[in-house]
């Protein structure tokens, strides 16, 4: 693979300390710092969400509720490459300190927020820090540890996303009910102040200077087309139709500053995001999975939970706990897929059996109906989490194996952002699919009557404890409504899933960086797998 031999990142030291071994307690001691930074990323709208209508009656302003949470995807999502660049051209540890403050400071201006309207801004300074935070754990992860041996610590990062997932709800129920709102913000000034602590003892990376300038041009068009493409997830269906100039609008904006983008790329000195990476065929590749896997399990976790407290009559109160199948599912596959590659060094064959598996689970929850068991459910669940604990970092370690230590956090970025795309139009897709399918079932069961069930343009609002004090033709139409609109949702997501399965098979062997003597050294191995 070509690489540029423009003026660029460069160590102080002719021995970067990047590619020195280090030790396992000194990569243990630094584990601390990153484990508590991801916790702190992954925690944060899943216990806000859980606050969410007590914040709303304390300050008002229902009408600009899904602001709180868009302003803080948007400016994560657009933060997120440039993040990853900032940090191969100035120093991983500089700019990862830098969101961490940036992302507590925005905290602590949420907690203290008066209004909506200040807590929406907030909210964005917030989801700024907040796109350094996953970018620089992986990034920094991958500089002290060669993919080789990753395997070791890559079951912390899947029980910390597993424990997030089942946790987040529960603490911000628990802090609503006995603090106040205001806490489900002050909870991350604790805990990034640990972070920053062990960060700054701990991690001992070479200082890094760099005589290109920022690509400003390229950082405004991609910020401007991954605004645009965010927006058009959040805002196409819901606040307006697929079809209206505002989505069109969007799209057009996001199509031109993409392609702008492209263009300014190929020209500048140090471009945001290097395109020649694209040339890779395992970082493309593991791209396009990393995208599916996101618009996969972001679907899933939306509307399982729906399904279970509608249809099963599960308890809403402890909802992150319906999805622990799922997770428990994740997380083991994950570890044993973690300490397979670091014994054996192959990884090829994960990817191909996870996307199989993450299919087969999908088109397993398909056939779920008003009479599946929760036990039946959960088994489904469980092939799911298992297909998505072969990937997840998996495609994270494959896309650092294909770059050069300079881009590492280019990559992590990069594979970083697929996902949270992919995220973003699983829900949007998913969430279309589902309100027609349940409006198409309602009308068909219940005719002009329909209307009386309520939710039927909305079924996210259908609350079970509004439902049961509904006649009871309108609660049997409305749990057929979910069942069927849970089966075309999954099975659509199986078959977008397909295609993940099509570019695994097309991922090639290339030997992990490792610590091993006589290994290939980087840059062979980088030039195996380019197209």
């Amino acid at each position: 693979m070509s690489q540029s031999k423009t003026a660029g990142p460069v160590p102080e030291d002719k021995t970067a300390e990047e590619e020195q071994p280090r030790s396992p307690r000194e990569i243990r001691l630094v584990m601390v710092g990153l484990v508590v930074t991801m916790l702190l990323a992954m925690l944060d709208n899943l216990i806000v969400g859980t606050a969410m209508p007590t914040i709303v009656g304390d300050l008002g302003g229902a009408e600009h509720l899904s602001w709180v949470v868009t302003a803080y995807t948007l400016a994560t999502a657009a933060s997120t490459p440039i993040w990853g660049k900032l940090g191969d051209m100035y120093g991983r540890k500089g700019t990862f300190l830098t969101s961490i403050v940036i992302f507590l400071v925005g905290s602590a201006l949420s907690g203290l927020s008066q209004n909506m309207n200040e807590l929406i801004g907030f909210r964005a300074v917030q989801g700024l820090g907040a796109g350094g935070l996953m970018v620089g754990v992986m990034s920094i992860m991958g500089a002290l540890v060669p993919p080789r041996d990753r395997g070791k610590y890559q079951g912390m990062f899947a029980a910390v996303m597993a424990l997030a997932t089942i946790g987040g709800p529960l603490v911000g129920g628990f802090i609503t009910d006995h603090l106040s709102w205001h806490w489900t913000f002050y909870i991350n000034l604790p805990l990034g102040v640990v972070a920053l602590a062990v960060v700054i003892v701990t991690l001992k990376l070479p200082k890094v200077r760099s005589t290109a300038k920022i690509d400003y041009l390229g950082a405004i068009l991609l910020t401007v087309g991954i605004t645009s493409l965010v927006l058009i997830t959040t805002w196409g269906g819901q606040q307006y139709a697929w079809g209206s100039k505002e989505i069109l609008g969007l799209a057009a904006l996001a199509a031109a500053s993409l392609i702008a983008f492209c263009y300014v790329e190929q020209r500048v000195e140090e471009p945001m995001l290097p395109l020649t990476l694209f040339k890779n065929l395992n970082f493309t590749l593991v791209s396009i999975i990393g995208f599916v896997v996101g618009f996969v399990m972001f679907g899933s976790t939306v509307f399982l939970p729906l399904y279970q407290q509608i249809v099963q009559g599960a308890s809403a109160t402890n909802s992150g706990l319906l999805l622990m199948p799922m997770m428990f599912g994740m997380l083991v596959i994950s570890l044993v897929v973690g300490q397979a590659v670091t014994k054996t060094g192959k990884y090829r064959i994960y990817p191909i059996i996870g996307t199989i598996v993450m299919t087969g689970g999908m088109v397993l929850l398909s056939t779920m109906g008003t009479g599946t068991s929760s036990f039946t459910s959960a088994c489904w669940m469980i092939v799911l989490g298992a297909g998505m604990g072969f990937l997840m970092q998996i495609t994270m370690l494959v896309a650092q194996n294909s770059v050069e230590l300079k881009d590492m956090g280019v990559a992590s970025s990069t594979a970083t952002l697929f996902r949270t795309i992919g995220g973003s139009f699983g829900v949007a897709l998913f969430g279309a699919l589902f309100n027609n399918r349940v409006t198409d079932t309602m009308k068909e069961k219940l005719g002009d009557q329909a209307g009386a069930g309520g939710g039927v343009k909305d079924p996210g609002q259908m609350s079970p404890a509004a439902l049961r004090k509904l006649p009871e033709n309108i609660q049997d139409a409305y749990h057929h409504a979910v069942s069927n609109g849970m089966h075309t949702v999954f099975l659509w997501g199986a078959g977008v899933a397909v295609i993940a399965i099509a570019a695994a098979l097309f991922l090639r062997e290339v030997p992990l960086r490792g610590t091993g003597k006589g290994e290939k050294p980087a840059e062979a191995s980088l030039e195996a797998a380019a197209v």
